[in-house]
């Protein structure tokens, strides 16, 4: 690694380096030529639905057998984004992920990138969540 006093690597509790961090007058020297990298980068595609999930949800729909009826509703339990009808919610904050017959759902929060999973069972559903790192 470079070895220079306004240059800091920052490191994880391993020692593996995560990030970066530049003193202002070395960044200001820099941020110039990178600025059009950097530009290019601050638009993410956005996410859309894929149909695979959709298929497989449809699926569990057809041959759902459960003791309580189907509710869309998604809440993430991070930043609280929620949705009465994940299906059409015109701001669409979830999408469906995974999805499988045995009732196990699984979706995107687009506004944090926590994952929500329900798992249905036969008398009650439970929901768990992964929250990003970083």
């Amino acid at each position: 690694m470079f070895d220079h006093p306004e240059v800091r690597y920052l490191t994880d509790a391993k020692g593996n380096v995560e990030s970066v961090q530049l003193s202002l007058k070395l960044w200001q020297l820099i941020e110039p030529k990178i600025h059009a990298q950097l530009k290019a980068s601050e638009a993410p595609t956005p996410l859309v639905q894929a149909a695979g999930p959709l298929k497989s949800f449809e699926q569990l729909l057809q041959f759902w057998d459960f003791k309580y009826p189907y509710s869309p509703a998604v809440d993430c339990p991070y930043c609280g984004a929620k949705t009465a009808d994940w299906r059409s919610d015109a701001e669409q904050p979830f999408i469906l992920t995974n999805a499988n017959i045995g009732g196990l759902l699984v979706f995107l929060c687009k506004g944090c990138g926590t994952t929500v999973r329900q798992k249905h069972f036969r008398d009650h559903m439970a929901v768990e969540h992964s929250t990003p790192k970083g």
